[in-house]
């Protein structure tokens, strides 16, 4: 039986880039970073208070290395998604959406880079 999701990996160049823009960026915290045996570099980072999702940041050293998969995009909910595309056009983060999308008969998403590349999402569920 399945329990939970229980963590999103995504691989990383810099993980000292990815632990700072996870962390000034979404508002995540480091819980743990190690390195394996084999060289792979590992942060696990989630929101204070709520451990049970993680994104689990895979330091792979350089881009030539194959990704073994694919994840089209990570979706972090927001209660004010308009105020939130702003604060990330003020700190200079690469943005698909320049202004939120309005999906579903209500729901607004916005679309946006992570330090590599990685699409990343703001989801505000639909109001009332």
């Amino acid at each position: 039986m399945i329990h939970k999701l229980e963590h999103i990996g995504l691989f990383v160049n810099d993980m000292d880039a990815s632990v700072r823009f996870y962390s000034e960026v979404i508002g995540l915290k480091l819980v743990h970073r190690a390195r394996l045996e084999d060289g792979v570099e590992l942060g696990f980072m989630s929101f204070e208070g709520s451990d049970n999702i993680e994104i689990e940041l895979i330091g792979r050293g350089s881009s030539d290395k194959p990704d073994n998969g694919k994840v089209h995009h990570i979706a972090f909910t927001v209660s004010d998604i308009e105020a939130e595309v702003e604060r990330l056009k003020g700190l200079g983060v690469k943005l698909l959406d320049e202004t939120p999308r309005v999906i579903l008969d209500g729901v607004k998403i916005a679309f946006f880079f992570g330090p590599d590349g990685e699409r990343l999402e703001y989801f505000e569920p639909k109001q009332g």
